[in-house]
């Protein structure tokens, strides 16, 4: 058995053998070699002079290498490591913006030729700008790999400039609050409260859907969010999608929510013995969910908005009504405050009128203390 960190195990044989990368320039790929002994300790001495011979290329050696890598190859080779080690979700998403947007454009890209003059040449402007980040961002994982890879220097893409003027992303109005909670209350069912739950505490579309029984503690009023669910294409065919259960994406999206009395009332006036809060034996459909959604604010008269805006409403909500942002940070399930900051925190106009009368009235105050 192979050692933790250590490519050495013992052969039937009785040898030990260790095995060792080396990148081949005449097949283009990386191979890897072996060497053999009677011992571990013979073995480890070995294998530590072949990597050390390995590692002394010249820098020109390695840049000769670098030039005759295809962006393609190394690409595959990444999203073969992206599937194996992280989310199936996330793969679908790098794997959709390769094959749409990159692949296209830089498959048989050498892999020293891709700069950034290179790539901000070929990226169509009329593609959205988070699109554009994405495609930014990819083609760095992928350089990081190669440069991991094929122990070569690669020089990282900057990302481009390309809104001076970031936009806000929009909430809920006070009015419109109003009119939809008005809509929810009446003659609530499991969907108007999924919707309701969604504004009292800023869960995504795909955590509402999956939410167990299980993840309430009612004793203590708290809610975990541990898992999330969300329709992805299946691999290798076009036209069909699967409803996937997956851990959230982060450790900092697995966390736990306080709940008030009055949400506790409302979880048990709902309790049913069955598995799922709002799906039952499974988890709510995300379409079936947003489709009643949209038909909840034609109901109140509100303008149609997608789903998302209600956790940035609730973080809002938060900041205006005195919660720290630290606190809210952690129940929205972010990694640091200054994502919450710079995403989901939204003060109105009134909030900035407010905070502009107390400073006028602050500086007033003092001007005719002095006088008096």
């Amino acid at each position: 058995m192979a050692r933790h960190g250590e490519n050495i195990r013992k052969r039937k044989d009785g040898r030990w053998e260790g095995r060792f990368a080396v990148y081949s320039t005449e097949r283009k790929r990386t191979v890897y070699q072996s060497v053999y002994g009677h011992s571990y300790s013979e073995v480890r001495a070995r294998l530590s002079a072949q990597k050390s011979l390995s590692q002394e290329g010249t820098a020109a050696e390695k840049q000769l290498g670098a030039a005759k890598i295809m962006f393609g190859e190394v690409a595959q080779k990444w999203l073969e490591s992206v599937k194996e080690q992280r989310k199936f979700s996330t793969y679908i998403k790098y794997n959709t913006v390769y094959h749409t947007h990159i692949q296209p454009l830089f498959q048989e890209t050498v892999l020293s030729e891709l700069t950034y003059a290179c790539v901000s040449g070929r990226i169509p402007n009329t593609l959205s700008e988070s699109m554009q980040m994405s495609i930014y961002s990819i083609l760095n994982r992928i350089l990081k790999f190669a440069s991991a890879q094929y122990a070569i220097t690669v020089t990282p893409l900057k990302k481009p400039a390309l809104g001076s003027v970031k936009k806000t992303v929009a909430v809920l109005a006070r009015s419109e609050q109003q009119k939809l909670a008005s809509v929810l209350y009446q003659e609530m069912d499991r969907f108007k409260f999924a919707v309701l739950l969604s504004l009292l505490t800023g869960l995504r579309l795909g955590e509402l859907c999956a939410l167990k029984w299980s993840d309430i503690d009612f004793e203590n009023g708290i809610m975990s969010v541990v898992r999330t669910v969300q329709r992805l294409p299946v691999e290798g065919q076009r036209t069909r999608t699967a409803l996937v259960v997956s851990v959230p994406k982060s450790a900092c999206s697995r966390r736990e929510i306080p709940l008030s009395n009055s949400v506790i009332a409302l979880l048990k006036q709902f309790q049913d013995g069955k598995e799922y809060i709002f799906g039952g034996d499974k988890p709510l459909e995300p379409r079936t969910l947003q489709y009643r959604y949209k038909k909840l604010l034609r109901e109140a008269g509100v303008e149609n908005k997608n789903f998302h805006i209600l956790r940035h409403t609730f973080a809002t909500n938060c900041v205006e009504g005195g919660m720290d942002v630290k606190s809210l940070s952690e129940i929205l399930g972010h990694a640091d405050v200054q994502m919450t900051l710079r995403r989901y925190v939204h003060p109105s106009m009134e909030t900035k009128r407010q905070g502009m009368a107390r400073l006028h009235e602050r500086i007033w105050g003092q001007v005719h203390g002095q006088a008096g």
